[in-house]
């Protein structure tokens, strides 16, 4: 049994203020007996403004968020899955990478993954994204070993491309993780049933740490997002589910339960060719 943490952030577009949040939510979880600690996407800084991100974001090798995560890592002796952060690229485009990292109990970086779907989309006349002109889309999934479980890596647009989340589970993977910044018009739609499928479909468990709340801005407009971070079972229950509210949520994994599953309905095992359309 592995007790997880879900952390359910506000962040700001102030790095240093979201990740001074961060390193107490985690601090917070240690006590309450967490050993693996996921963050929402983005956890560094969520903003509408290049202008803004081009100014406070910086490269992997010098981001100050990164460090500090790790260090917190190694201090409390935990897997942590750091949900996402923006991250300056060397692309001639001078685009960033919206990256995730698996962070070891003694604070190295196990595995990275880069978002690899970009939210590009009209929610309404009022709500658009163009997430492609600021981040540019990986190119890799990402199955990691954590010692406890095998971690298969995606961020929040991910969750409607099952084909990523197949290829994933059959690469060995028992936790997908599905960090958000989701809309909340989307999210209220669509996010409860997409997380539960993504779970069904793979007999993993699904963690999905999120962003919440209406985000403080000091450059740009403002953002809403939906929260309910979630833990859903192989099985498609719904274990934790945190709400609107900043704060933590927790949940005990018992990872035979992805092997109960996969024996029930061994679909993974179940391909087959077909021609068409």
């Amino acid at each position: 049994m592995v007790r997880a943490a879900l952390l359910q952030m506000c962040s700001s577009d102030m790095p240093e203020e979201n990740l001074a949040t961060a390193r107490d939510m985690i601090a917070r979880a240690v006590t309450e007996g967490a050993e693996f600690v996921l963050t929402p996407e983005v956890t560094n800084c969520l903003s509408t403004s290049r202008t803004h991100q081009r100014a406070v974001l910086h490269l992997e090798d010098d981001d100050p968020t990164l460090a500090g995560l790790r260090d917190a890592a190694a201090r409390h002796g935990i897997w942590l899955s750091i949900g996402s952060i923006g991250v300056k690229t060397e692309d001639a485009d001078g685009r960033f990478a919206n990256r995730q990292f698996l962070i070891s109990p003694t604070g190295e970086i196990s595995a990275r993954y880069d978002k690899i779907h970009m939210f590009d989309v009209e929610v309404t006349p009022e709500e658009t994204y163009r997430e492609s002109d600021g981040y540019r889309p990986g190119t890799q999934a990402v199955v990691a070993d954590a010692g406890f479980a095998k971690i298969g890596m995606t961020i929040c647009y991910d969750v409607r491309f099952p084909a990523l989340h197949r290829r994933l589970a059959k690469g060995g993977a028992e936790i997908l993780t599905a960090p958000a910044a989701f809309s909340h018009v989307t999210g209220a739609a669509h996010w409860h049933s997409l997380l539960r499928a993504r779970a069904i479909e793979t007999g993993c468990f699904v963690l999905a740490a999120a962003q919440t709340g209406v985000h403080p801005t000091s450059r740009g407009a403002r953002r809403q997002t939906y929260g309910h971070s979630l833990a859903v079972a192989p099985w498609g229950e719904v274990l934790a589910d945190a709400g609107t509210e900043v704060g933590n949520t927790y949940v005990d994994l018992d990872l035979e339960a992805v092997k109960k599953a996969r024996k029930r309905v061994p679909s993974l095992s179940h391909d087959r060719e077909f021609d068409g359309p």
